[in-house]
């Protein structure tokens, strides 16, 4: 039996470690005083970006990150910890579980990994702060489209004007 549960508490460490080596980012967080309604709503935030949230021993998470090979974590796996595992994008854990945090007093980021470097509170916040993916391609594209529209007013002011010119004859 203790053998049963052992190789089981092994399997769960391997599972997590695998998945802090494929994500993104690892955003441990300390959700003590959130009520269910709370958490819930984290959770369909986090779903709806994407991320993967889970209420994790610390014992299992400390192993799983030693093997991971993330050094320097093991002070923030105390008390009630989950965490948000994101595979595509490096900071839309740490923006979305900032933003709830502005509404949930209680909610605390306690550290993370972001693109497999272990990060201070500092630079998580910072992460958090940074436009994402999607709004940096949106002001690029803005960015590209607004010489390319400038051209085609010259071009039409031409073209009215010779049409001006045209008509005048």
């Amino acid at each position: 039996m203790k053998d049963a549960v052992l190789k089981l508490k092994q399997e769960l460490v391997d599972e997590v470690a695998d998945k802090m080596t494929r994500a993104q980012s690892v955003i441990v967080v300390d959700y003590l005083g959130l009520d269910v309604a709370q958490v819930t709503d984290l959770r369909h935030q986090l779903h709806e970006a994407d991320v993967e949230m889970k209420v994790i021993k610390n014992s299992i998470l400390r192993r799983a990150a030693q093997k991971a090979g993330f050094e320097g974590l093991d002070e923030v796996f105390t008390g009630p910890t989950a965490v948000a595992f994101s595979y595509e994008d490096p900071i839309v854990a740490a923006k979305t579980i900032s933003k709830f945090a502005e509404d949930a007093d209680v909610l605390e980021i306690k550290g993370g990994v972001i693109e497999g470097e272990v990060q201070s509170l500092a630079k998580i916040d910072e992460y958090a702060h940074m436009p994402s993916q999607d709004e940096l391609l949106a002001t690029l594209a803005s960015m590209l489209q607004d010489p390319v529209r400038k051209v085609a007013y010259a071009l039409q002011a031409i073209i009215d004007k010779n049409n001006e010119d045209g008509d005048a004859a």
